[in-house]
């Protein structure tokens, strides 16, 4: 079978595509014919050596696919061969096949599609429990989404209107901002032309933000602690811009502010429930119509390096996935 495999942790570049032996699952794993793989920024900081459960070359990268149960390894029951499963993985998407813990597999309903299910979990997942576990954000209040044309942006702008909020998006440009409008965002904000300190102090009448969604970092960051309400929740979700902020408690306490960090991977191993049943609450959400994916392109397998770099150069709006085989 053919996988893409990093063989030295020198970042995207090194990415080279293989044959390799098909795996087996161990006990309590399933064999998934992987149908479709969602790329995700952390995709290149697993190949540059630099994420927080880091395995050792050769690895192929790939934390969320869509496709069917090829194989049950011992223990594994409640599922069949031949079902259709979003799985969450710590590595090993890029492939025609992966193994899969059987609990980190959600079945996936039929009216879902292979690129919609691959585009899903992480994205979704993400930014539910963001908002809803870790923020508390509540109907009426307003959030500000950062980044808000990217993939974990665009589900932060869905939820939050899911949730009865007023959305606020930043980006950079009238194209992204567009496309944020598109999704529901109720006021925008282009980052590189606008003081967004100041947007969002007059787009809520001086009283700043309730909660504010960051996957950026640097220089965002900073303007919504200037911005943030009393008793704001700030949430960090990454640091797309390469800055990790540093943060004056001084600031947090004038104001009664939380900075909360989500780190979402994680309640898959320490508290499950969380995330059982976030997706859960998603997985309806989706088949009401609610919430819908936003995949930008999509591209083959042989082709992941480019996809990956049309994430890292933010070329791309949502998800970007890789499709093993375009004949399905």
């Amino acid at each position: 079978m053919q996988a893409i495999v990093c063989h030295e942790l020198s970042g995207p570049a090194a990415l080279r595509l293989t044959e390799i032996a098909e795996p087996f699952p161990g006990p309590g794993q399933v064999r998934i014919r992987v149908r479709a793989c969602g790329v995700n920024f952390a995709d290149s900081l697993i190949t540059r050596g630099q994420y927080q459960k880091q395995p050792q070359p050769p690895f192929s990268p790939g934390f969320e696919v869509s496709g069917e149960i090829l194989e049950l390894g011992a223990g594994v029951n409640g599922v069949v061969i031949g079902q259709r499963v979003i799985a969450m993985t710590p590595h090993g998407g890029y492939a025609e096949q992966v193994i899969a813990d059987i609990t980190r597999c959600v079945a996936m309903p039929a009216a879902m599609s292979w690129e919609h299910g691959a585009a899903f979990p992480v994205v979704f997942g993400t930014s539910h429990v963001a908002l809803s576990h870790r923020a508390r954000l509540r109907a009426g209040e307003t959030l500000v989404v950062h980044g808000a044309a990217g993939g974990v942006g665009l589900t932060a702008i869905a939820i939050g209107k899911q949730l009865g909020a007023t959305v606020i998006a930043t980006a950079n440009g009238p194209e992204k901002l567009a496309v944020a409008r598109a999704h529901g965002a109720d006021h925008l904000i282009d980052a590189s032309r606008e003081d967004v300190r100041t947007r969002i102090r007059e787009l809520t009448d001086g009283r700043g933000a309730d909660v504010v969604y960051d996957p950026v970092g640097g220089e965002l960051f900073t303007a919504s602690l200037r911005s943030i309400a009393f008793a704001g929740r700030i949430v960090i979700i990454g640091f797309a811009s390469g800055i990790v902020p540093q943060i004056p408690a001084n600031h947090l306490l004038v104001k009664n502010v939380d900075v909360i960090g989500l780190n979402w991977p994680a309640y898959a191993e320490l508290n499950p429930r969380v995330m059982t049943e976030s997706f859960q609450t998603l997985m309806q959400w989706y088949l009401d119509g609610a919430i819908v994916p936003h995949v930008s392109a999509t591209y083959p397998l042989a082709e992941a390096i480019e996809a990956l770099n049309q994430v890292l150069l933010r070329k791309s709006t949502g998800k970007v996935v890789l499709l093993m085989d375009r004949r399905d």
